[in-house]
């Protein structure tokens, strides 16, 4: 059955791409006039407006990272406020919430993390995820996607050859998405676990090599990689 789906962020990496896909269902991208996730009235009249029955929540701040550490208030502003702004307006109005989170917001230690263990980000893009994260939780009519997700082409010219994680590109997440858009709940989104370097390199093979450091102050995590099993389960039902 078609879906009238409000989408914020629409002008970032994923939402651009979410733009160009066809789908049965009536997708809005509002711009940053149009729903301003700051003010809880320009949310709450844009969504009522289209009587979106689902909200994909894109909007923040992301990269790079190091505007996380530069400029917290707007990290806390985007991230935190912003989306439980947007968890109280769809609870008001009953409108599915689907928040886009980071698989950064597990410890980035040991690697294939699932949905139930524990978390600990070990930079503050992961913390406002994670704060982003709390009033999601709060609202049962959520889902939470800890997702793990790049451009297409790598847009980098080197990549670490000793950081794990589970890349899978934009257009594969939105193949998934929209497959899951009657979950509830915490789901882990990616691909197969594998170093950074070894990913980009199967689509350009003259990306160049770059290690980090154990004792680096980035906060990148050196094994955020993803089980996905869940993933996997729920995929093998449908």
């Amino acid at each position: 059955m078609s879906k009238k789906i409000v989408i914020s962020g629409g002008s970032g990496r994923f939402g651009s791409y979410l733009k160009k896909i066809k789908t049965k269902h009536k997708l809005f991208f509002p711009s940053k006039r149009e729903l301003n996730i700051l003010n809880e009235k320009s949310i709450y009249k844009y969504l009522n407006k289209k009587k979106a029955q689902i909200f994909i929540h894109l909007a923040g701040l992301s990269r790079p990272m190091k505007i996380h550490d530069k400029e917290i208030k707007k990290s806390i502003d985007l991230n935190i406020i912003g989306t439980a702004n947007v968890t109280k307006v769809c609870s008001d109005l009953n409108i599915k919430l689907i928040y886009f989170s980071t698989n950064y917001v597990y410890p980035g230690v040991k690697g294939n993390y699932s949905e139930k263990n524990p978390i600990m980000p070990t930079n503050n893009y992961a913390w406002s995820k994670l704060g982003g994260e709390c009033s999601a939780q709060l609202y049962k009519n959520s889902l939470i996607l800890r997702v793990s997700m790049t451009e297409k082409p790598f847009v980098h010219k080197k990549a670490f050859t000793n950081v794990k994680t589970s890349f899978i590109y934009h257009e594969d997440v939105a193949k998934i998405l929209f497959k899951i858009l009657s979950r509830k709940g915490i789901l882990n989104i990616g691909g197969k676990a594998q170093y950074i370097f070894n990913f980009a390199f199967k689509e350009n093979k003259n990306i160049k090599k770059m290690y980090l450091k154990k004792n680096n102050k980035t906060g990148i995590p050196f094994d955020s990689s993803l089980n996905i099993t869940k993933l996997k389960k729920i995929f093998k039902v449908n």
